[in-house]
């Protein structure tokens, strides 16, 4: 019994070496059959992912120089804008400056004809009252010739005339 134990517990050399053999020849079978294929294909696996992360790192990069870019293209119209406006408004206040003075110009021109008219007016009224008034004086200068007249007809014809004057 202690034989029997011995024999299914004890080793034997030609057991070991034949269980070597069998594990040797297990891991060759396993290496060519499914060690390489498995790792050429965890390879090809790696390999692509690497390639996925090289493309995101070079698209992260794109997106950065086009980022760049478009600040500095959105800068540039920002710019522009404020240019263009400040353009324009210096073109605004130009053409209100140009509105006023030609306003000015053309009320100084208007104010200038008034007064040339109330002046050709006065002109023409005081030339009216010196015909009336010589007209006047050649009547009464008639009527006094006609007669002979004391002094006080003569007042009372100045004073006459006078009136007629204001009337």
């Amino acid at each position: 019994m202690i034989e029997a134990f011995e024999a299914f517990v004890g080793v034997n050399f030609w057991t070991m070496i034949f269980a070597w053999c069998n594990l040797l020849v297990l891991y060759l079978f396993l290496r060519k059959i499914l060690f390489k294929p498995v790792k050429n294909m965890i390879d090809s696996r790696q390999k692509e992912i690497d390639d996925m992360y090289a493309e995101a790192e070079k698209n992260r990069g794109d997106a950065a120089v086009m980022k760049a870019d478009y600040e500095e293209k959105l800068n540039r119209a920002n710019e522009e804008s404020e240019e263009i406006l400040k353009k324009a408004v210096r073109r605004a206040q130009l053409r209100e400056e140009e509105i006023l003075h030609d306003a000015n110009d053309k009320a100084a021109r208007v104010i200038k004809r008034a007064e040339e008219q109330i002046e050709l007016e006065k002109k023409r009224m005081v030339n009216e009252i010196k015909n009336e008034v010589s007209e006047m004086a050649i009547d009464i200068a008639g009527a006094v010739i006609e007669r002979d007249v004391s002094r006080e007809e003569h007042e009372a014809l100045i004073d006459e005339f006078i009136r007629t004057m204001g009337n």
